[in-house]
Formats: C-alpha cells, sequence, structure tokens
C-alpha cells in the first residue's frame, strides 16, 4: 500500500551538501617499479618462512589470477628475524621479469628460509591474516555496515512503490531522478519483510559464528606451525541451519511482522517451527524474490570460506524457496556483495559472476541442501537454476549496451518477481548509474518489478562498493531498525578490519 497522503507523500528532508564531497579522490603512481598487486579476493598460495630457528615469521603469497602477491608478518615474530625489504626486492624483480607470481613463490618454497612442505593454498587473504594472528587490512571505509544500511534504504525507498503501476509511481513520487526517502503515514521510515529477514538471517550468521571454544581456539593456534588454516570448524551445516530456523521461526511470530510479506515466506517459516526436516517444509517449486535480498549478508560475513559462503546463501534461500534458480541467484547475490566488498572493479562484476555461474553449474552442495534434490538427478537439479541466471547476467549485458538508463529495470531486463529477475534488475541498476549510490537506488526503486526486493539488493551492492558514507546522514539516521544495522554492521567491520 502506498505512504501517499492526500496532498501527496512525503519525505525526509535533505540536507544539500555540495556533490564535490561525495567525488572519488583518484590518485596515481607517476614513478617507481611495476608491482605485484598487493590485494586479491580469491584463493591465495602461500609458504611458510621461518627464522633461523625454526620459528614462523612470515607468510609469502600469491595468486596469478589477480596478478596479485606479498607477504603477512607473523604478530609475534621477532622484529630482528624480519626482513620486508627481503620480499619486496624479490617480488619487485619477480614482476620485472615478467614472471607469475607463483613462480616467484615456488622459489621462495624452494629456499633454505622456507618451511618445508608448508606451501599450500588460504580461501582468502583474510584467512592468512588471520593465521599470522594479524588484522585483516580492510578498506578504509566500513562497507559491511554500508552494505547493510545501502539495503534497508534501498528497501524503504522501494516499499511503498511494490504495488503500484509503473505510471501511478510516476505520477505520485516523480521521476526516477528525483526520488527521495519516503515517509510512512506515521512519519517515520518503514522498511519491509526485505530488511527485516535479512537482519534475521545477519544476526543467525553471528550468532553461529561466535569465537570457538578454547579447545578449538588453541587448535587453530597449533595449525600456524604447519602452515594450514582450515575454514572455522563450528561453522558446520547443522549449526548454521539450526541458527536460520530459529530466527526465521522468530520473525514469523514476531509483533513487528506486520509488513504483509509473501505467502511462500510466512507458511514456510511457520513449517520450520514444527520437528520436521526443513527440505519438508520449504516451498520447493518457489523461485520467488524473498531470499535473493537477504542473501546479500552472507556475502558480508567475515572468516567464510567460498564453499561455506557459497553454501550458506543457497541454504538460506532453500528453507524458504526450494527452486534451484532461487538458490543460484542467492549464490550470486552473495557472492557479488563479496566481490565488491573486496574491490573488485564494477566493470569486471558481471564477468566474474559468470564465472562463478559456470564453475558451479553442475556443484550440487549437498552438505548443505541435504536431500532437496532427492526426487530427481542433483547435477541436473542445480544446473537448471544456475542456466536461469547465467541467462539473467546475459539480460544485463544486453540491457547496458544500449545507454539508456531511463528503462526502469523491469523493462530492461525482466519484471518477475523472481530470484533471477530481481537479482538481474539490482545488478542493471548498480552498473547503469554507474554504481553512484544514490542514483542506484533511485533506478531501482522505480521499476514494474518487485521495487523493495530490488532495491534493497541494488543498495546492498553500492553499498558493499562504496561502504557508509555515501549515504546521506538523514538517511541512516532515520531508517527502521538502524541499532541493529548499525550492531552487525560494525561487528562485522571490526572483524574485517
Amino acid at each position: 500500500m502506498s505512504d501517499a497522503t492526500p496532498h501527496g507523500p512525503r519525505f525526509v528532508p535533505r540536507k544539500h551538501i555540495n556533490p564535490r564531497f561525495a567525488d572519488d579522490m583518484a590518485f596515481s603512481l607517476v614513478s617507481g617499479p611495476e608491482e605485484y598487486a598487493g590485494r586479491t579476493a580469491r584463493p591465495v598460495r602461500y609458504v611458510a618462512v621461518a627464522d633461523e630457528r625454526g620459528t614462523v615469521t612470515t607468510y609469502v603469497w600469491a595468486c596469478d589470477e589477480d596478478d596479485a602477491a606479498g607477504w603477512i608478518v607473523r604478530r609475534d615474530a621477532d622484529p630482528r628475524a624480519v626482513d620486508d625489504s627481503r620480499w619486496l626486492t624479490r617480488l619487485r624483480e619477480g614482476k620485472a621479469r615478467g614472471v607469475p607470481p607463483t613462480t616467484v613463490l615456488a622459489e621462495v618454497a624452494a629456499s633454505p628460509a622456507a618451511v618445508p612442505g608448508s606451501l599450500t593454498t588460504a580461501p582468502d587473504l583474510a584467512s592468512l591474516y588471520a593465521l599470522a594472528d594479524q588484522p585483516f587490512r580492510a578498506p578504509r571505509w566500513r562497507s559491511a555496515r554500508g552494505a547493510l544500511f545501502g539495503l534497508a534504504i534501498g528497501d524503504a525507498m522501494g516499499r511503498p512503490l511494490s504495488t503500484l503501476p509503473l505510471d501511478d509511481v510516476r505520477a505520485v513520487y516523480g521521476s526516477w531522478e528525483a526520488m527521495e526517502l519516503p515517509l510512512s503515514a506515521d512519519g517515520t521510515v518503514r522498511v519491509s519483510d526485505q530488511t527485516q529477514l535479512s537482519l534475521a538471517v545477519g544476526e543467525a550468521l553471528a550468532g553461529a559464528a561466535v569465537a570457538a571454544p578454547l579447545p578449538e581456539a588453541e587448535a587453530r593456534r597449533a595449525l600456524t606451525v604447519r602452515g594450514a588454516l582450515p575454514a572455522p570448524p563450528w561453522l558446520t551445516p547443522a549449526a548454521v541451519t539450526t541458527a536460520l530456523r530459529t530466527h526465521l521461526v522468530a520473525w514469523r511470530h514476531s509483533p513487528d511482522n506486520d509488513r504483509a510479506p509473501g505467502r511462500t515466506t510466512l507458511d514456510a517459516c511457520e513449517a520450520l517451527g514444527r520437528p520436521v526436516p526443513w527440505q519438508q517444509a520449504t516451498a520447493a517449486g518457489s523461485k520467488g524474490c524473498a531470499a535473493v535480498a537477504r542473501a546479500a549478508v552472507v556475502g558480508l560475513a567475515p572468516y567464510l570460506s567460498a564453499d561455506q559462503r557459497s553454501g550458506i546463501a543457497q541454504l538460506q534461500a532453500a528453507l524458504t524457496h526450494g527452486h534451484p534458480t532461487a538458490l543460484a541467484a542467492s549464490d550470486l547475490a552473495s557472492h557479488a556483495v563479496d566481490l565488491l566488498r573486496h574491490r573488485c572493479a564494477p566493470a569486471d562484476l558481471l564477468t566474474e559472476l559468470r564465472v562463478h555461474a559456470e564453475t558451479s553449474r553442475y556443484v550440487y552442495r549437498a552438505d548443505w541442501l541435504g536431500d532437496l534434490a532427492s526426487r530427481t538427478d542433483a547435477a541436473a537439479f542445480i544446473a537448471m537454476g544456475w542456466d536461469e541466471c547465467v541467462s539473467a547476467l546475459s539480460a544485463v549485458e544486453t540491457a547496458l549496451s544500449t545507454d539508456d538508463v531511463s528503462r526502469d529495470p523491469g523493462r530492461a531486463v525482466g519484471s518477475a518477481w523472481t530470484a533471477d529477475d530481481v537479482l538481474a534488475g539490482a545488478l542493471y541498476a548498480f552498473l547503469a548509474t554507474d554504481t553512484h549510490p544514490r542514483d542506484t537506488l533511485h533506478r531501482a526503486a522505480h521499476t514494474s518489478g518487485a521495487s523493495a526486493a530490488t532495491a534493497a539488493l541494488a543498495g546492498a551492492l553500492a553499498g558493499a562498493h562504496r561502504g557508509v558514507s555515501d549515504w546521506p546522514p538523514e538517511w541512516t539516521g532515520t531508517v527502521e531498525y538502524g541499532h541493529r544495522l548499525t550492531w552487525l554492521g560494525e561487528a562485522w567491520d571490526r572483524d574485517r578490519a
């Protein structure tokens, strides 16, 4: 229902700020030797290096896919035994020779200083920093908080537009370029169930990923002498499933659950409260959009391996919407947020997502999904979802090639209230507006499709890429559930910082 009053809708008053203050500051290296990139979001190969007493002091790492390499010094290393210039020189020489970073890494592994047999793989740089007992050096902005507020603000902007035909949206709320954050009839900035369910998933993961019991922590630290770090052992499928069910059932019976959520989600969450396998509770044939927006939160959770992130994104979708397209679209939404948070260039985003879809096409994550696909071939089951999502990515590429951002996302890539169309609409809005956060939300909300879900996911993408500073303070300060968004965002950004 619309929040328009007889005199038209009301909006949060904007404080007009010089737009130059929101410009990105660009810096260029004008001299100096070429170097490998210092960051990657992909798995890295690494080798442990020890001092003369055999104590590990440094981890040297490399990733050919991103032409990246570097080193991380252990927090407890004796500074007198660490020579940073040694690794800087070695890596610069490798870059000057034009060899892949792992070639240099192999040379380091063959040197006397390397711990024999320590050459192995870490799922990402965050895991390697954890192995070194060092804080992960994240981008300076707080991208988890930015993504969460972007999701909620986009949801609040799209919520009153969701049931209106596009012509009525323009008549009541104006052009998409001028859209502001609407106030509800009671003077608050209210979100829909998209934000409520995203918080349920995020808080479930935050609770499941608490610090390991002391024996686990000690075992994890003991692994450092062998130069290997496993995925967090306490984030098992059973533990995550229990946490997600608990929070989804709590949302189902919460007095705040008054935003007219979809019947599919309500029925599934009601069934999750019964003592039955969750595969019997889900709407097995539904690929509705309720799961794809909340999947963005999974891409923000720290310390997940790529397999865990993919499995959890699909699981949280499957608990309510069991169609393979809902699973694949949620996986891609989570992956997109994770890529942007790790500085993936927006121009590369669709290519990276297509690669992820193609490599995942026949991967049925039985450890997370159990016997969801028991009635058919598991590989064929999941491939159907990935194929539909690849088609959605192709639709985004085609729409972007027209250079016409005046088209609403629904007409550009599809207006069905399904997971794949909402994913495509959010990606289109994000990329068509040159990733400018406020324009992204304006474009995503003004759609003939699912306004709230599309704008929520688009806001999460923009916030993951640009951080919280690009959202107007009067928006972040008035949106509903701000304290919960802040708590979760700051907790996860602190884990990454």
